[in-house]
């Protein structure tokens, strides 16, 4: 028998793929979304098992190729549907989307959840507030073979489909923690990881701290950067040099700087 194509965006199956939308329904329900073909595939390259996944065979791209998806799913076990183009795009929240929306559970974990070996290279983002500044350091984090990333004070969260989106998935393939800045702290004491903390009021620069030993380094929200406390607990203070007006980067921009001089004291691996 046929499947059933849903194409009319009123159906009720498609109001709770809308809600989660929303933070707080994200966090009750325990899940999240993950829109877009190459997205979907990494993370089930990480060994994410979707809930439930949607595609339009009209809005993808290549159908022959990328159907290839679905089938993947299936063989997991998960739950497949097929939408309308009026219906996917009712529930999609991309412009331009490429047919495939999927439901997994979260990857909300706590600090306690994380383990990293005798050397680890970790990044701390504290207060960071856009989702596309966060997904870009995760995309880093994966490149450059961070062991986790933990969200400080966050004002979003790691479940957020923008930043989902924004990580291309690597979200799924990098550990991620979310914690207050007490607990932050204390993991990194427990586990002897060294804090390196970006901001503009130092003179030591990036370059001339030793990054091959087990480190942390710190990036601070757009606007304030990282806090007192933060930066009282920081083993080396860090700037990044800056020739002209303005005196700092990007959020996501600084982290990759200083991400990849560890990379190149670590021999590139």
């Amino acid at each position: 028998m046929p499947e059933l194509i849903i194409t009319s965006p009123a159906n009720a199956r498609l109001k709770p793929l809308v809600s989660l939308r929303r933070r707080r329904a994200r966090e009750d329900a325990g899940l999240t979304l993950i829109e877009g073909y190459d997205e979907l595939s990494l993370a089930l390259d990480a060994g994410v098992v979707p809930r439930t996944v949607y595609f339009c065979l009209e809005l993808m791209l290549d159908p022959v190729v990328q159907q290839d998806v679905v089938r993947r799913v299936q063989a997991l076990g998960s739950d497949t549907q097929q939408l309308g183009r009026v219906a996917f795009e009712k529930v999609a929240y991309r412009e331009g989307p490429d047919g495939f929306l999927a439901v997994v559970d979260s990857v909300v974990r706590s600090c306690a959840d994380l383990s990293v070996g005798p050397t680890p290279l970790a990044l701390i983002c504290q207060g960071v507030e856009k989702p596309g500044n966060l997904g870009a350091m995760l995309r880093t984090a994966d490149a450059a073979g961070v062991e986790a990333v933990v969200a400080v004070d966050p004002v979003t969260d790691w479940s957020n489909p923008n930043l989902v989106r924004a990580s291309k998935g690597t979200v799924f393939s990098v550990p991620v923690a979310s914690a207050g800045t007490p607990e932050a702290l204390t993991w990194l004491s427990e586990h002897g990881i060294a804090l390196a903390a970006t901001t503009p009021d130092t003179d030591l620069y990036y370059t001339e701290v030793d990054y091959r030993g087990p480190i942390a380094i710190a990036v601070g929200a757009e606007k304030y950067g990282l806090t007192d406390e933060i930066l009282a607990a920081a083993t080396y203070r860090i700037r990044i040099p800056m020739a002209g007006r303005a005196n700092s980067l990007n959020v996501a921009t600084s982290a990759a700087v200083v991400i990849y001089e560890a990379v190149r004291q670590r021999g590139g691996r």
